[in-house]
């Protein structure tokens, strides 16, 4: 079993380290010096399918040849989608905070030969996720963020 698996099983909470890179990132402008220093990271603020109210997630990025913002949908290859992509399904406004910058987004699921282009540009990006994809059974989604404004 993997490393991330067994955070998983392990019943990590991620929750407790998410919040502090979120303070942090606030804090900083989005330059992280203490958690997760030199990470390419955005704070993606979805609506919960059930209870309305915003959940803010960190996630690593990359832009693609449009400047669109691609996250990656692992949960640290666990066997479910994270809350935060089931969220964005329900309602794919979302909100972004990139940097010191905050906008509204639209969210939408990549497929196809696009997922396939994505994919690869996220690899290359951040190499440890990579092996997400072997460790499970279900295709791991990858999201476009388009800015609107």
């Amino acid at each position: 079993m993997t490393e991330t698996r067994d955070a998983h099983s392990r019943g990590f909470d991620f929750r407790v380290v998410n919040q502090a890179v979120i303070t942090e990132y606030r804090a900083t402008g989005g330059k992280l010096e203490k958690t997760l220093a030199g990470s390419r990271l955005l704070l993606l603020t979805t609506i919960g399918e059930r209870t309305g109210q915003p959940h803010t997630t960190p996630l690593g990025y990359v832009t693609d040849e449009d400047q669109r913002l691609v996250v990656y949908a692992s949960n640290m290859a666990a066997a479910a989608h994270p809350q935060w992509y089931r969220n964005l399904l329900a309602q794919p406004k979302v909100t972004v905070e990139l940097g010191a910058e905050r906008f509204d987004a639209q969210a939408s699921t990549a497929t196809g030969a696009e997922r396939e282009r994505l994919y690869t540009a996220l690899v290359e990006g951040m190499p440890g996720l990579r092996t997400h994809q072997d460790q499970t059974t279900r295709e791991i989604p990858v999201v476009v963020l388009v800015p609107v404004r």
